[in-house]
């Protein structure tokens, strides 16, 4: 049995915790909801003072976020493992990346570019703006492999490092063959796994794809253009940062496994990110993406990018590059 709580008597009549009671011939438990409530609110302005600061950490920690699959698409590590399972569609709406440590580096856009810097131009092309890249641009050849969603956060650091919201991102890679379209044989007429996003007011741009290959000379990864906005994409020369996203190698190993990639865990071993002619200088330390997810709902491979439009790029296309530069 619970203990009746005890009164008070004050000249005034019976009293519990300083309040009259509202019923002086009955006991606390019955003095109904008015005083009840009294009660409580008094209680919690007490407790307020005390908790105050750990209860707003709290409820900041408990706050819902757009999504909660987003949420683990921004924090996820390179050595992330299969057993997540955020799919390609909740990471559409995912929390920006942190802010990198410095500049993206420039890289080669290698001998496949197709921004019009080594033979055909697709940044010229009607549809090239578009999140979905696994299909050709005039409806032909759908590319086949583990499906992955990139998003890359792109921040302005010529302006205080806010997001670069309108700025244009280019992005191309290989399928699952490690063959490019628009130039590798039997693909020369796709154009599948390239296309052009703007930069919203988060400075993310979110791609539907699927993991790329590991072909033999490279480590996998993901080659990209950012431009001043979408007007200026025409001319390859007008980018701003050409550079690569580096895959971790937890995902790598296991899409590797599965069997649309039959020549990309034997590649793999045959080189590093330390000795990649593209990432070696020091591991893709800038480069190198956070990537959660498994080979059956898709993978989400996520990289924050810093461009410094006061800086000179230094990178572009490598016309008959060597297979290493690719």
């Amino acid at each position: 049995m619970s203990r009746i709580p005890d009164t008070q008597m004050t000249p005034d009549g019976p009293a519990y915790e300083g309040r009259l009671l509202d019923r002086a011939d009955e006991p606390v438990v019955d003095q109904g909801a008015p005083f009840d409530i009294r009660t409580l609110v008094s209680r919690r302005g007490i407790l307020g003072l005390v908790v105050l600061g750990a209860g707003t950490a709290t409820l900041a920690a408990c706050a819902p976020s757009a999504s909660g699959a987003a949420t683990t698409a921004a924090t996820a590590t390179p050595t992330a493992t299969p057993t997540a399972s955020a799919t390609p569609s909740a990471i559409a709406t995912s929390a920006a990346a942190a802010l990198p440590s410095g500049e993206i580096p420039d890289e080669t856009a290698g001998p496949y570019p197709g921004d019009g810097s080594n033979g055909p131009d697709i940044l010229e092309q009607s549809g090239i703006v578009r999140s979905n890249l696994r299909s050709s641009l005039d409806g032909g050849a759908t590319a086949t492999g583990v499906p992955m969603t990139l998003n890359l956060t792109i921040f302005d650091s010529a302006n205080g490092d806010v997001p670069f919201a309108g700025a244009a991102v280019y992005v191309w890679h290989c399928d699952d063959q490690g063959r490019y379209s628009m130039y590798s044989s039997g693909i020369e007429n796709e154009s599948y796994l390239r296309g052009v996003q703007v930069v919203g007011s988060d400075g993310v741009v979110s791609f539907t794809s699927i993991f790329p290959g590991c072909y033999d000379g490279r480590w996998p990864h993901i080659h990209f253009e950012v431009y001043p906005n979408v007007d200026a994409i025409t001319d390859a020369a007008n980018a701003i940062a050409t550079s690569q996203v580096a895959l971790p190698q937890a995902a790598c190993d296991v899409v590797y496994a599965d069997a649309a990639y039959p020549s990309s865990a034997s590649n793999l071993t045959r080189v590093s990110l330390e000795s990649d002619n593209v990432f070696g200088d020091d591991g893709g330390a800038l480069e190198l993406a956070t990537a959660t997810g498994d080979n059956t709902t898709g993978w989400t491979v996520a990289l924050g990018v810093r461009v410094d439009t006061t800086t000179t790029p230094t990178a572009g296309a490598m016309p008959g590059g060597a297979p290493g530069g690719r």
